[in-house]
């Protein structure tokens, strides 16, 4: 008893990942949303802020790591030795 495999067809392409104006849309709206319910809820501007610019440095951070941004870093770290420095 002989089975017939047939071959697997290839997947299709994965659509090409850039980021688009679309994108810092949505982030834009999202980053703007948390921070105004934060806000309603009590959490003081201050507060607010460094938690947000926090989670930007990080994101910066992975994304220059993941996608190999010497520059990117490079000019980060001087940002912070210059901000550091009272520059």
């Amino acid at each position: 008893m002989s089975q017939s495999s047939s071959p697997i067809p290839p997947a299709a392409p994965l659509p090409d990942a850039r980021w688009g104006p679309t994108h810092a849309l949505i982030l834009l709206i999202a980053i703007f949303t948390f921070g105004t319910l934060l806000f309603r809820e009590g959490t003081t501007i201050g507060a607010i802020l460094s938690l947000l610019g926090g989670c930007g440095a990080i994101g910066a951070g992975t994304l220059g790591l993941a996608g190999g941004g010497r520059r990117l870093i490079a000019a980060l770290a001087e940002v912070a030795v210059r901000s550091g420095a009272g520059r």
